[in-house]
Order: structure tokens, then C-alpha cells, then sequence
């Protein structure tokens, strides 16, 4: 059995830079679980059903790749899929300081789960996904920044949003 890891997020919507983390950790592990959490109190822009959607359409050919979601805590969700470790994308300082805080407590709770950072690459290093949702909503392109396939779906939710550079 190969080495499996769970890559968790929001994906509200999947960015250029998740796919970036997606297939360099797959460089790392042999199979990773893309992990949708969700939390029934937080609004998101698109649905759990959507967002597993837009991944599936993004990650069609790659049998090591599979997507899941989850609204429990995350190291219960990596023990029982047996997975060995967390993969987590860092962009800045701050990124660090939240992500560093839950690696903590994840590693307090189940000693058995590492957390594995890869910085994102420079390209993307302003890319996230709510960043993303508000250029969309007041109209700006983020065309370069989500697959086509979630542009499309962003000009629905923003129809005023530019489908330019």
C-alpha cells in the first residue's frame, strides 16, 4: 500500500494554485485525497455538490487523485481514510502562522499524522480563492487564475464579471 495524503479546503472554488499543490504533492505521495470541508454555519459561494464537481472536472484522468468531503475534524477524517499525512499550501507569512497553529494541533491529537507544507509557486502566490470571489463579484476578470471550466461557473454566480486579462 502506497503512501496516501489528504489535501484539505474550502475549494470555494478551486484556484490555479490548489492544481499547482495538487500535482507537485502528487510528485511526494502516491495517491492524495482532495478533502472539501465544510462547515454547515459558513456561507460559501458555491455548494459542496458544486465544488466536488468543479474538482472532479478538473482531475478526470489521474486514477490517484479522488475528492471527498467532510464536515468533522480533519484528523479523524485522515485516520480512518489511512492516510499518513496532511498536505497543506503555504503563500505568506500569515498562511504560516494559521497553518503552523493547526499542524500543532493535529499532531497533538493523532501523533502518528505529519503535516506537509509546499510553498506555493511564485505564479500563485497571490492567488486564493476569496480573493478570487471578490475580484469576480465586482466585475474584474480572474480569467489565468481558475481552470476555464470554474470560470465558467464564476460568470454565472458574476455575470457582470470580465472574461479578460
Amino acid at each position: 500500500m502506497g503512501k496516501t495524503a489528504v489535501y484539505p479546503g474550502s475549494f470555494d472554488p478551486i484556484t490555479n494554485g490548489h492544481i499547482d499543490i495538487i500535482k507537485r504533492g502528487l510528485g511526494i505521495f502516491d495517491t492524495l485525497i482532495i478533502l472539501i470541508g465544510y462547515n454547515p454555519n459558513k456561507s460559501s459561494l458555491f455548494s459542496v455538490e458544486e465544488r466536488t464537481e468543479m474538482i472532479r472536472g478538473v482531475i478526470v484522468d489521474d486514477k490517484r487523485l479522488s475528492v471527498d468531503s467532510y464536515s468533522g475534524l480533519l484528523i479523524d477524517y485522515v485516520k480512518d481514510s489511512e492516510a499518513c499525512c496532511i498536505l497543506r499550501g503555504l503563500r505568506a507569512m500569515s498562511d504560516f502562522e494559521y497553518e503552523f497553529q493547526l499542524a500543532l494541533m493535529n499532531r497533538r491529537l493523532d501523533r502518528r499524522v505529519e503535516t506537509v507544507f509546499l510553498m506555493t509557486g511564485s505564479k500563485w502566490f497571490y492567488c486564493n480563492s476569496r480573493i478570487i470571489k471578490e475580484a469576480a463579484s465586482l466585475g474584474g476578470s480572474v480569467k489565468g487564475m481558475v481552470p476555464d471550466s470554474v470560470l465558467k461557473k464564476l460568470k454565472v454566480k458574476f455575470p457582470t464579471m470580465k472574461n479578460n486579462n
